[in-house]
């Protein structure tokens, strides 16, 4: 599963504090178990916010770049590699 991006961690952390505000602000909460079923009920709503927030692919952000003129970036063939391993090769 890939990492969400810092757009999908910001927008479900704000759509859990925002929700989770406005459910206590419009639902009479009386008891523990009501704190909880609002707190659970943000939670799920943040998240599934996160994960439909389009994530852009290597390909969607190399085609932007082109677009605006920059070059395009290339990463060197080992940089995926531990640190320490060396090429028998040469």
């Amino acid at each position: 599963m890939p990492r969400p991006t810092p757009a999908q961690i910001a927008y479900g952390s704000a759509t859990v504090v925002f929700s989770a505000a406005a459910l206590l602000l419009l639902t009479p909460t009386g008891s523990v178990l009501m704190l909880g079923a609002l707190a659970l009920a943000s939670l799920l709503l943040g998240c599934a916010v996160a994960v439909t927030v389009p994530a852009r692919t290597r390909r969607e952000r190399q085609a932007a770049g082109a677009a605006a003129g920059l070059p395009e970036r290339r990463t060197p063939a080992h940089a995926g590699s531990a640190v320490g391993e060396h090429s028998l090769n040469g």
